[in-house]
């Protein structure tokens, strides 16, 4: 009998969800392999009718999995307990971290190493969560390969909309009297929306049912997963913010508009299958924000009720994303998912804002790691590059500027084993960082041996070559 593949998923219901693309790939890589998911049984059970097809053991029992051996492990959990069984497991290959008895912590893989840099520093990445749990097991063919179906278009006499009201954190969502606001709008519109949400939003449900004063159905405490799966088959639209059940939405085919709100980035989390719509504050501490240092949520702001709804009954109606790139819609970005030739992760912004410094940047990066990473050849980012050159002369001057020094700190730490600096990787221009972070992570992993040492040394040669 082949050694099964072991996936660890102790994450929250959406990062569950968004590990099924992997599962899949998984399964037509490895047709003759058991794939085993081990992940909190409360996520997986109501959700095991629309997985592919994986044995799922729950983490209580996770004793029972040290009895076999593993042709692949990947871990994708962030949690010290996971790490540990990632380690004590025996396996041909391993991805994620692990971590020994000692508490040394390794993580295997090129891109789980490039995910555990974008901590606190993801301003200007371009990878979506569900491609990063996949590009180290999965051929980029495969995902290239690979087409799902765009969410469905309902009769335009089908006019329930779906509003779940919560998010794992109140910054993620908007307030109690947005939502009420909203209802009216859709009513007013001739739309009837109905509010859903888990145990956790049963209090906000009848918040929000009591200050809209309107006569909007409110099953928030009233679905299981699986209720929801089959209520949503009869909406039109279903508006959320970045959470669990937007996942689930996206992966059953329901239109969604994603309300992208607070230290969310869409281009990491935001729903994955190609014809949703992502709706994000257009402002600067609105792109790769981690967390919130500010006095309020000034990228609530922008996020006005009455356009909220039209745009609503706009893509309620069916109407397409060249129409409803025409509405004015103040201090917002509306974005489309969508996939790149490569098959990666896209959202295609829909008005005509020349691209800024962040955009340019961050399409510079991708094609940088990407080509890093074996992806793709150097002609893309060559060809990036020139672009941040042309459109964003200063941030250009700024990384360049940075490049001596750099490679002045990594040769003394081949030399060395140390920084000459110690304060270098917090004082890198924000235009650098997400190679800096890499870096560092890199070094981290290597116990700052010469080996990573010269490890960061050729990809910063490999960088400065690109930018020349």
């Amino acid at each position: 009998m082949e050694k099964p593949i072991l996936v660890l998923q102790m994450q929250r219901m959406g990062d569950l969800i968004l590990s099924f693309p992997l599962f899949l790939w998984l399964g037509r890589l490895y047709p003759n392999r058991e794939i085993l998911v081990a992940a909190e049984e409360g996520f997986y059970k109501p959700l095991m009718p629309l997985s592919p097809k994986v044995t799922y053991i729950p983490w209580h029992g996770v004793n029972v999995l040290k009895k076999r051996d593993y042709h692949l492990i990947v871990n994708l959990s962030i949690q010290e307990k996971a790490a540990r069984l990632c380690h004590d497991l025996n396996a041909e290959r391993k991805l994620g971290p692990s971590m020994d008895e000692h508490g040394a912590r390794f993580v295997h893989g090129t891109w789980q190493l490039y995910r555990s840099s974008l901590v606190k520093n993801n301003r200007y990445n371009r990878f979506h969560w569900a491609d990063l749990n996949a590009l180290d097991a999965v051929p980029q063919k495969r995902i290239a390969d690979t087409r799902f179906d765009i969410p469905r278009t309902l009769p335009k006499n089908v006019n329930k909309v779906g509003l779940f009201l919560g998010a794992s954190e109140a910054a993620k969502r908007p307030t109690p009297q947005f939502w009420a606001d909203l209802v009216r709008d859709l009513l007013g519109r001739g739309l009837r929306p109905m509010l859903f949400g888990g145990p956790a939003e049963v209090e906000l449900g009848e918040e929000v049912t009591r200050l809209s004063n309107a006569p909007a159905l409110n099953l928030c405490g009233k679905l299981g997963l699986d209720e929801l799966s089959a209520v949503g088959q009869t909406l039109a639209l279903f508006i959320t913010p970045d959470t669990g059940p937007m996942h689930l939405a996206a992966w059953t085919g329901l239109k969604c508009l994603n309300l992208s709100m607070g230290n969310v980035n869409p281009w990491e989390t935001g729903p994955y299958t190609p014809g949703h719509y992502v709706l994000r504050a257009d402002m600067d501490c609105a792109k790769g924000c981690w967390h919130c240092d500010r006095d309020r949520l000034e990228c609530h702001g922008p996020f006005d009720p009455k356009r909220v709804a039209a745009l609503a009954s706009r893509m309620a109606a069916g109407t397409g994303h060249e129409g409803l790139a025409r509405m004015r819609l103040p201090d917002l970005a509306l974005y489309r998912t969508g996939n790149t030739p490569d098959g990666l992760y896209h959202l295609e912004r829909l008005d005509d804002t020349p691209p800024d410094e962040e955009r340019v940047l961050s399409a510079f990066w991708q094609s940088f790691f990407g080509n890093h990473h074996g992806l793709w050849s150097d002609e893309r980012a060559r060809s990036d590059w020139q672009t941040v050159r042309e459109t964003c002369p200063e941030a250009a001057e700024s990384l360049l500027g940075h490049l001596p020094e750099t490679g002045r700190q990594f040769r003394h730490g081949v030399a060395k084993g140390e920084l000459l600096t110690c304060s270098f990787w917090e004082t890198s221009p924000r235009e650098i960082r997400p190679f800096t972070g890499l870096s560092h992570m890199m070094l981290e992993n290597g116990d700052f041996r010469p080996q990573a040492w010269r490890q960061a040394l050729a990809m910063l040669e490999r960088l400065i070559d690109i930018c020349r």
